[in-house]
């Protein structure tokens, strides 16, 4: 495992200072975190990157990957309404395949809590440009701001005219490539005939979230029955509700699945790129000029609080790693790391708050940065 070098205490203190003037609470969460809570908010494809460990007890845990769950329900715990939160601390990244890349790494961030009446533009504003002050504190100069919508998906599918269940099913896989990719290519099959023997993938097919995988997990467990051949129940589960739902609804034609490959790929500046997405639009859409409209207001107030407008990107699909975001992503990128490393990230969650059990409206947006990617002088 590669353990990240120590900073120099002097960088350490200018990447957090943009953090420390906002005056926000010092959070401290377990580093031992319980693994469900995990999955069953950030996804089952994160469990291949997580330190799996017995906790007291013998529930299963692991040790934490991210800090924003955890500070979200330390949060809600408070019965607090708003609030801000500063965290430093270790955090744990498996990669069973290349151990060689499993990392223990310094990560710093702020977690804001807003009430429902709260303008999300603003607030959206306020933390990527913190995350942008923090990453550029380190001494980079090769940095640019990539920004993306996790929920700009779902207005621009309303502009496609299709049947209600396939679009709902289009927003509900935006973020599982291999099972949007299946869907991609049956464009033009129509309806397909339902096979028999399908009523394990049926049932599947209709539980919420991560549901499917973990009752195939629990079917195992009582059968005594290990799976082979080096796919676990995520994966499976998955193909089995891809089938499911292959049988059930309506395929997408040609020209509809154009525009979606077409919204895919489309990245660049933030003006071009928008101008692009409106053109691969079908029928004229409130939300998604909802959506364009809004980042119009993000742009400007980001420049406004000095944020270089050369450094802007866009590309829809940017920093979803995570399932929890809804809104806003973003991540501050170094041409010499490159795209898969990161230096910031963060976006907006409001929808965890009410997976955790707080209120159905409750407002939430975050980031992170890692320091030593931030440090002009580190290497990873």
């Amino acid at each position: 495992m590669r353990v990240e070098p120590t900073l120099p205490p002097a960088v350490l203190a200018a990447i957090r200072a943009p953090f420390e003037a906002v005056g926000a609470t010092l959070a401290d969460v377990p580093l031992v975190q319980p693994l469900n809570l995990i999955l069953d908010l950030a996804g089952e494809g994160l469990r291949a990157r997580l330190f799996v460990v017995q906790a007291e007890g013998g529930a299963e845990a692991c040790l934490r990957p991210d800090f924003t769950a955890p500070v979200a329900r330390s949060h809600l715990e408070s019965g607090a309404v708003e609030g801000r939160y500063i965290y430093q601390g270790k955090a744990f990244r498996a990669a069973p395949e290349h151990s060689e890349r499993s990392e223990e790494f310094l990560q710093l961030g702020l977690e804001r809590f807003d009430p429902p009446a709260t303008d999300p533009v603003s607030a959206d504003v306020e933390v990527t440009a913190l995350a942008w002050r923090a990453a550029s504190a380190g001494g980079r100069d090769d940095l640019t701001l990539w920004l993306g919508d996790a929920a700009l998906f779902s207005a621009f599918v309303e502009t496609l005219d299709l049947a209600p269940i396939l679009a709902a099913r289009l927003v509900r896989i935006a973020k599982r490539p291999r099972l949007l990719q299946a869907e991609l290519a049956r464009a033009g099959q129509g309806i397909a005939e339902a096979p028999g023997g399908g009523e394990l993938a049926d049932l599947l097919a209709d539980l919420p979230g991560e549901g499917a995988a973990n009752l195939l997990r629990e079917v195992w467990s009582l059968a005594g029955v290990s799976p082979v051949g080096g796919r676990g129940p995520a994966e499976i589960a998955e193909r089995l509700v891809a089938k499911a739902h292959a049988r059930r609804t309506p395929a997408l034609t040609e020209a509809q699945a154009a525009a979606i490959v077409g919204f895919r790929a489309v990245q660049g500046p933030p003006d071009i790129a928008l101008q692009e997405i409106r053109a691969l639009a079908g029928s004229a859409g409130p939300a998604l000029e909802e959506a364009v409209s809004a980042w119009g207001a993000r742009l400007s107030q980001l420049k406004a609080l000095g944020v270089p407008e050369a450094a802007f990107r866009f590309a829809p699909g940017v920093g979803q790693a995570f399932d929890y975001y809804d809104g806003l992503t973003f991540e501050v990128r170094s041409q010499t790391l490159g795209a898969d490393r990161p230096v910031a990230a963060g976006g907006r969650y409001d929808g965890l708050l009410a997976r955790l059990g707080g209120a159905l409206d409750a407002r939430a947006v975050g980031c992170m940065v890692r320091p030593w990617r931030a440090f002009a002088q580190g290497e990873a």
